[in-house]
């Protein structure tokens, strides 16, 4: 049976059209709908092109670099590999799309959010009696504008350095540039939490106790403090995290076979906990990831696919765009140790 992905023309301009991706494009060429029913269901058009030249990016039968560059056809998918090797880095542990609320997608450098606000005690439903008029809640444009950023790695080898490289190696190095990029966004994400978006929204911060030391009876209170809202996620910093762990509370049997069991944490409070880096010491943040947080993305992946498809691979340029805005600001708040 002939397959039209067999006879799709593959060429660089398939990377220009305007707010399509390469994927987008090539679906276009040849729609996955047509494959229902056959052995090649559940593919994508570029993993059937991967198919077509017989190239194959994983395991340990997995191929050489160069394996792309043996037909000028095959060579236009190699930017878009990258693309999706990297981005598999960047969802491999991301915290991010963990504490974000909504994604949106935006063609531009600076992005104007939307808040809403409900004034005195109109947040609260009350019973509206015939011809009163009903309390209003306003949904309006932030004055400040969200600045995105370009985050991004620079890909540095000579084609003759990894052209006999496995595929199955050479896709570890790019998952790493896109871990090292999702940490950067999830940088962007701590400082709008914290010091706000521009819109004098800095997030209120509250202290333990006594200084230095954690107590449950510190996040009782600071759990308390959410209300309407409710915290259901806390990013805390490594020390922060290793006084969590000692509390008294967290030597409940459930909890720690739940740990010992998955490796994912619970606080006794029902938020799930999630230990960063990017935090400076004796820092946690608590939030309603329902409501807190906006990721903008300006953008796919982008690679230099010239220089790629070209075997110019000396400098060739990964990026990615994006900012991030606060929604609701009492949907978060910040606990200094």
């Amino acid at each position: 049976m002939a397959f039209a992905y067999d006879n799709v023309k593959l060429d660089k301009g398939m990377y220009q059209q305007a707010g399509k991706t390469f994927t987008q494009v090539l679906e276009g060429e040849d729609p996955s709908e047509r494959y229902q029913g056959t052995a090649l269901e559940g593919l994508d058009a570029f993993q059937r092109q991967l198919k077509r030249f017989d190239i194959k990016v994983r395991g340990a039968g997995s191929d050489v670099v160069e394996k792309f560059f043996r037909t000028a056809d095959s060579a236009v998918l190699f930017p878009e590999y990258i693309a999706r090797t990297v981005r598999q880095g960047m969802e491999e542990g991301n915290l991010l799309p963990r504490i974000t609320a909504a994604v949106t997608r935006f063609d531009g450098m600076d992005y104007r959010s939307i808040t809403a606000e409900a004034g005195g005690e109109e947040r609260r439903l009350y019973r509206v009696e015939e011809g009163a008029a009903i309390p209003e809640t306003t949904i309006r444009v932030q004055s400040s504008l969200v600045k995105l950023h370009k985050r991004g790695r620079m890909l540095v080898a000579s084609y003759e350095a990894v052209r006999y490289q496995k595929l199955d190696l050479f896709s570890v190095t790019l998952r790493q540039m896109g871990a090292h990029i999702a940490r950067q966004q999830l940088e962007d994400a701590v400082e709008v939490l914290v010091s706000g978006d521009g819109n004098d929204n800095a997030a209120p911060q509250d202290k333990t106790a006594a200084a230095g030391q954690l107590s449950y009876d510190d996040l009782v209170e600071f759990w308390a403090k959410f209300d309407p809202y409710e915290m259901n996620a806390l990013l805390v910093s490594g020390d922060v995290m290793v006084k969590l762990l000692k509390l008294s509370e967290f030597q409940n049997p459930l909890p720690g076979l739940n740990f010992q069991g998955t490796g994912k944490l619970t606080t006794p409070l029902g938020a799930e906990l999630m230990r960063t880096s990017v935090l400076p010491a004796g820092t946690a943040i608590g939030l309603d990831r329902r409501f807190a947080l906006e990721q903008v993305q300006g953008g796919e992946v982008t690679v230099e696919y010239d220089k790629l498809i070209d075997r110019q691979l000396e400098r060739a340029a990964i990026t990615t765009i994006s900012g991030c805005a606060k929604i609701f600001p009492p949907a978060s708040r910040v606990l200094k140790v």
